[in-house]
């Protein structure tokens, strides 16, 4: 893998999620074979190693009923021409094994190791039942293995910048506020004001424990980090300034407004790419 250039995807990835805004650099060789099930195998590339039994379970008696509705995208075999590698649709080819089908309908795509990664990197952002942190991981993946910048990711999974940016922001916290967001008993709301502060996980816990809301924890947050000082003004009105402006931007905003009115905006940034974006933003008013 270290020795494979990374590049980004062209015709294979257009067709697999209906997108035609990348090169045709690769082409299907066809979206209406069938395969027999044991000739498929598993993409070693694969992030998702689990998988929801219960929904498994629904998904194969969905199978059973009706078919297999959209084709398991795959491969050639390195080694075997009869069989061939998933690189995307694990969960219904192992759905159709419970079903008890014999073949499965596949489109063949011409991708390279490098290529079939990111396939299925996006093919696990898109699932419905991602949470923020995994959904933040893929993005993250993206970013590190194959050069996407926020804008670049954002176009290509169809969100906003700002959501992507506020997205990867939460993991900058540490792995016990990151696995209460895992969990389902932290919201990302909740977390991201919590980001930067040296006693994030103590606040985290006081969070859960007291179950404040996520408009309460940016009060709470200012208090514990003693903003309200003589001469600050602080109230509900600018904490949800702050976090329009953080929606916008996908960074930390921190606005100190004296009682005069008078004050000063802060907006946080972490590399070039996020300064770049603040400049241009800025010129173009």
């Amino acid at each position: 893998m270290s020795s494979i250039k990374k590049k980004g995807l062209g015709r294979g990835l257009s067709a697999l999620f209906g997108d035609e805004k990348f090169d045709n650099k690769k082409e299907v060789a066809s979206s209406h074979n069938k395969a027999l099930i044991g000739n498929l195998d598993r993409n070693p590339f694969q992030p998702r190693t689990n998988f929801n039994e219960s929904k498994l379970e629904e998904l194969a008696q969905s199978i059973k009923k009706n078919g297999i509705i959209q084709p398991i995208a795959v491969r050639p075999s390195k080694n075997d021409l009869e069989r061939f590698e998933i690189v995307a649709g694990e969960r219904r080819w192992l759905a159709a094994q419970r079903a008890g089908l014999h073949e499965v309908p596949i489109t063949i795509l011409n991708l390279d190791d490098n290529e079939s990664l990111e396939v299925a990197i996006v093919e696990n952002i898109q699932r419905d039942d991602l949470n923020i942190i995994e959904e933040a991981k893929g993005y993250k993946r993206l970013s590190d293995e194959f050069g996407y910048d926020h804008e670049k990711i954002a176009k290509f999974m169809s969100k906003s910048r700002s959501h992507v940016s506020n997205t990867l922001r939460l993991l900058i916290l540490s792995d016990d506020i990151i696995g209460m967001i895992e969990e389902g008993n932290l919201t990302a709301g909740q977390a991201r004001p919590l980001i930067g502060l040296s006693n994030a996980t103590n606040i985290a816990e006081e969070i859960v424990s007291k179950k404040i809301s996520s408009r309460s924890v940016e009060l709470l947050v200012r208090r514990k980090k003693g903003y309200q000082k003589p001469g600050l003004k602080i109230d509900s009105n600018i904490i949800n300034e702050e976090k329009k402006i953080e929606e916008i931007l996908g960074l930390k905003v921190n606005i100190k407004n004296k009682s005069n009115n008078s004050g000063n905006i802060q907006i946080q940034y972490h590399n070039l790419e996020q300064f770049e974006f603040i400049s241009n933003l800025l010129k173009k008013r």
